[in-house]
């Protein structure tokens, strides 16, 4: 049980949410999350810790830069939850705003070499 009520704890912050739902759309830079979140560094990359220590993403160093992915490794529980996250936030203002800005940023980054 303990397990479990940390893995809805990680969910209890809107800025770790919102991180879930890009990561859902594949891997990303923490660079990528900065300028999508708009958000200091010090922010994104201690949300993405807990979310990490909370097993529901991965992490990967490429140089200097970190790069994040959803858990390959969730559990049916995690599956589920981010389900019904990404159909219950959907037509939310905030997560269209941040996907919006995720296509815009990697339309501009194309065939450019990204946080570097």
């Amino acid at each position: 049980m303990k397990e479990i009520a940390e893995e809805l704890k990680a969910l209890s912050e809107e800025v770790r949410l919102r991180l879930l739902l890009l990561l859902a759309a594949g891997e990303l830079c923490v660079c990528d999350l900065i300028a999508v979140l708009e958000l200091p560094q010090s922010t994104i990359s201690r949300h993405l810790a807990y979310l990490k220590n909370s097993g529901w993403v991965d992490c990967r160093r490429q140089g200097v830069w970190m790069h994040y992915r959803l858990a390959e490794t969730m559990n049916p529980l995690q599956t589920a939850i981010l389900a019904a996250l990404r159909r219950e936030t959907a037509a939310k203002n905030l997560v269209r705003r941040d996907s919006a800005n995720l296509a815009l940023r990697r339309q501009n980054e194309k065939g450019k070499e990204r946080c570097h």
